[in-house]
């Protein structure tokens, strides 16, 4: 289906809203199409993007559907989207606000400590007539629970200025300055503004039902919104220079995907984006990965951004571990460990692909790299804050121990596939990575008797790592019983593994660049060599591209590693994010959106090239 034809707006194309709580997606044509309450989990009340009839909320030019521009205010979260209308222009605003902390949170409570500025739980819009004069239209159209119940409305007050949906126990209030009136499931106004006129709506979930007062409340809020987030990003370290700006859409969209009253991070906004197109690849990502941890302390700590950094070890600390004392690959943004998988098999998917997933089942698999990841943002954390809290301690030896016990196991890899267990080399190298930190962090503590324990250990992963995990060309790779390829294996660059100079580590980043690429661009391994228990071809996944960027820095070849970075960078989506794929034949985003793996990557391959710059002007 061309993007012509199709009635979904190409991923790329959705400008995404955050206030760390939960998050949104607005289509070019003005319509919410994705938004979850109150929170990044919760069922859909605006589901357009997996199904054209679940749910929808459009504010803009009646009649007109493509916008002249679109484009963030700089440095924010907040939307503006100009257009160009046969009688004059309107420019519209659109913001998940944010403000001053007055009272407890009773709609998403917080475990870790409130900050100044939280959530608001509105969705506010305002627009302006900055020339001549044109109709605004609202269409309010919400259906609760993943569009399986449309709205009941009620009138609010006398003068027809807001109106309560409610379904699937759940209410919201739609406030605006125009009339509204009530159509089924549908609640609609329309008015026709004049040069300098102005009007707003709001979607409110707040304690009470909260609403602006009046559209220079609406403004003020929104105002206040582009102040906080100009302040977050004040704090972060964006080091002057051409990669600025995809550093900074980058720092913004972690953050926006960072859930405050916890301290997670959900790894994409979104549920069921196909990774194949019409095809069976669709995961729900709103979750936490452990996984992430390391490439999330790396992110945060790069740009200076401790707190956050602090906030994501403090869950990390608080989650439920398992009956050995290892962590599940993710777990809920509340810290839940539960996440079954089920499916909404009466909505269409994003351009028919199906099923629409609902929780994740991988959630229980075992995957050997996560000991690696926790212990690898320990060390980081630690060697950061100079301080490894207590309470964290337990945590070291418990992960060491179960990344001691498992390391021989075969598992299902990084990539969760659904085939039968392997030794992954992945897995392998994130086993040594969790010996080699833990022996680190004890050293830290004085504790040489630990540390020497581990640090045998680390060698013995090591040994039978590079015994059996590297093919007779002298190639890392995917699995023991296989000389298949498999990006993952970069992460021997990326965690120091083997040194730059290394032949091997050249040998497989050679490799990989050559013969695990489409145009370019690095897929994670060949689906026809790999059982991952699935159907169909997936496109190239933007992080190993990355991370290809990275590996080819460390083993010194930053020509070809600022070029890939530079292609890279031309396919980011108009508004400066990455979904999880790019299938290179129709130059396409494919996958959940936006998603944190791929900035994260971004931010780690943008640091590795900046400071070769720095350091080739400091030899001149």
């Amino acid at each position: 289906m061309s993007s012509t034809t199709s009635p979904f707006p190409r991923i790329a194309d959705y400008a995404f809203l955050s206030n760390c709580h939960t998050g949104a997606l607005v289509a070019p044509d003005g319509s919410v199409d994705w938004l979850c309450l109150p929170a990044f989990d919760a069922p859909s009340t605006f589901g357009d993007l997996l199904d054209r009839g679940a749910g929808s909320f459009r504010f803009g030019p009646y009649g007109i559907n493509v916008p002249t521009a679109r484009a963030y205010v700089p440095g924010t979260n907040v939307m503006t989207t100009t257009w160009h209308t046969p009688r004059g222009w309107l420019l519209v605003h659109d913001a998940l606000t944010m403000g001053p902390r007055r009272n407890r949170d009773t709609v998403t409570p917080h475990t870790r400590p409130p900050a100044d500025d939280d959530a608001e739980h509105l969705l506010v819009r305002t627009v302006e007539c900055l020339e001549g004069e044109l109709e605004v239209e609202l269409v309010c159209e919400p259906a609760f629970d993943y569009g399986r119940v449309p709205a009941g409305w009620t009138v609010v007050g006398e003068d027809d200025h807001a109106a309560d949906a409610t379904g699937a126990g759940q209410t919201f209030r739609l406030s605006t300055d125009m009339l509204i009136g009530i159509e089924g499931g549908t609640a609609r106004a329309r008015h026709v503004l004049a040069k300098g006129d102005k009007a707003f709506c709001s979607v409110s979930w707040a304690d009470g039902l909260a609403s602006p007062a009046d559209a220079a409340d609406a403004q003020a809020r929104i105002d206040a919104t582009i102040q906080f987030w100009r302040s977050w990003l004040a704090r972060a370290r964006i080091p002057d220079h051409p990669l600025r700006h995809p550093l900074e859409r980058s720092a913004l969209t972690i953050k926006g995907l960072t859930y405050m009253p916890t301290g997670a991070t959900v790894a994409a906004l979104t549920t069921s984006l196909p990774e194949t197109p019409g095809g069976e690849r669709n995961w729900d990502y709103r979750y936490t990965w452990i996984r992430d941890t390391t490439f999330t302390l790396q992110a945060l700590h790069y740009l200076n951004l401790d707190w956050e950094a602090d906030e994501f070890m403090q869950f990390v600390a608080d989650l439920e571990p398992n009956t050995d004392g290892g962590l599940q690959i993710m777990y809920g943004i509340d810290g839940r460990r539960d996440l079954a998988e089920s499916t909404r098999d009466d909505l269409s998917g994003y351009e028919g692909a199906r099923p629409v997933r609902v929780g994740n089942g991988a959630f229980d698999q075992r995957q050997n790299d996560v000991y690696g990841a926790v212990l690898d943002s320990l060390l980081l954390h630690t060697t950061r804050s100079k301080h490894l809290p207590r309470r964290l301690w337990p945590l070291v030896q418990s992960q060491a121990a179960g990344a001691t016990a498992a390391w021989r196991d075969p598992d299902q890899g990084i990539w969760e596939a659904r085939g039968k267990p392997q030794h992954y080399v992945s897995s392998k190298l994130m086993g040594w990575v969790a010996i080699d930190r833990a022996a680190k962090l004890a050293n830290i503590r004085d504790d040489d008797t630990l540390a020497a324990r581990w640090r045998a250990t680390a060698d013995e992963i090591r040994t039978d790592i590079l015994e059996h995990g590297v093919s007779e060309r002298g190639v890392f790779r995917q699995h023991y019983d296989t000389d298949a390829l498999d990006a993952s294996t970069l992460l021997a660059a990326l965690f120091g593994f083997l040194p730059g100079t290394d032949e091997r580590m050249r040998n497989t980043v050679d490799a990989i660049d050559e013969e695990l690429t489409e145009n370019g661009f690095v897929l994670r391994y060949r689906t026809d060599e790999t059982d991952d228990g699935l159907s169909g071809k997936e496109g190239t996944f933007l992080i190993c591209s990355f991370w290809l960027v990275s590996a080819l820095a460390v083993v010194g070849e930053m020509g070809r590693a600022t070029s890939l970075m530079e292609r890279l960078l031309r396919i980011a989506s108009p508004l400066g994010l990455y979904a999880e794929e790019f299938e290179v034949d129709r130059a396409r985003h494919l996958g959940n959106f936006p998603q944190a793996f791929s900035h994260l990557a971004l931010i780690e391959a943008a640091g590795r090239i900046i400071l070769s710059d720095y350091m080739a002007e400091l030899s001149l």
